[in-house]
């Protein structure tokens, strides 16, 4: 097989990691960039992030492109990225975008089916029957829903903290990591500033450094089974498949998501922090079939 090039991207809110494969020597090269939203972003918006962050790390022509991002859910909500990414890589002659639960599915489950499900800055789940997603408990986004991400936890948080309903001595910390925050500044960036999701997700960090106190872990599970309520049971052959997970707050609190899942008799599989390395495998398993 001749030496071919893939970008691979599983891109959220906050990040987009980048994988560039060379299929031929069976390597490939990581970067990082911004994330990419055309929820939120515009082609012009995101054509400067792939020049100045993901491009200057290329050596090659890229022959095929495979973006799984959030807001890509059909072909006009991605058209953004399609056309940012037309424009930055005139030589691909695949540009796939497609949604990030469609990523996560393929490098979650490959060709097996399963339950596929994201925590990061947002959540969302899927069905997947080994060759496409066949269901899904639509995600309503951060302000309707998106129970058990980082931004929802965030803004779990911030909510107590506003509402005088934290533990005197973590009500101390807060304080003291958070001095000045108050209820019009909370608000100013809820609905006043962009990104408001990347906002409240970014409290999740101290709920990282407290996650032994009760109260967190209460929160955690709290939030982990409103997610399983809300989402996983409402497939009605949830617990015939394993759950798999991708994603950093399912990544780094894994024991207690593994806990709550099977409190409610599920089976628990692949917890990923990225699924990525999946994707590369998918896509490489693609190339040589």
């Amino acid at each position: 097989m001749s030496s071919k090039h893939i970008l691979i991207a599983d891109s959220g809110s906050t990040k987009t990691d980048w994988a560039i494969v060379n299929t031929e020597a069976g390597n490939y090269q990581s970067v990082q960039s911004a994330g990419i939203n055309p929820f939120y972003q515009t082609a012009g918006e995101i054509i400067p992030v792939l020049q100045s962050q993901v491009i200057p790390a290329i050596d090659d022509d890229i022959l095929e492109i495979h973006f799984y991002g959030a807001g890509c859910a059909d072909e006009k909500s991605g058209m953004p990225v399609t056309d940012a990414l037309k424009h930055c890589f005139p030589s691909a002659n695949v540009v796939e975008v497609a949604s990030d639960m469609l990523g996560a599915a393929r490098g979650l489950c490959g060709h097996e089916p399963g339950l596929a499900c994201i925590l990061g800055t947002g959540a969302n789940n899927a069905f997947f029957d080994g060759n496409r997603i066949t269901h899904s408990i639509g995600s309503l986004g951060f302000w309707l829903g998106d129970e058990g991400s980082g931004s929802y936890l965030g803004k779990t948080l911030v909510v107590h903290y506003l509402q005088n309903e934290l533990p005197e001595d973590l009500h101390d910390s807060f304080v003291k990591q958070y001095p000045g925050l108050d209820r019009l500044t909370v608000l100013d960036h809820a609905y006043k500033k962009p990104y408001p999701n990347r906002y409240f997700a970014s409290y999740s960090r101290f709920i990282a450094e407290n996650r032994t106190h009760e109260f967190i872990q209460t929160l955690l599970g709290n939030a982990f089974g409103l997610f399983v309520k809300k989402y996983i049971l409402k497939h009605s052959n949830a617990a015939q498949y394993p759950v798999h997970f991708t994603g950093s707050i399912a990544y780094y609190y894994q024991d207690i998501l593994r806990s709550v899942l099977e409190s409610n008799g599920l089976r628990s599989g692949r917890i990923l922090k990225s699924p990525l390395e999946g994707l590369i495998g998918y896509h490489r398993a693609d190339l040589k079939a």
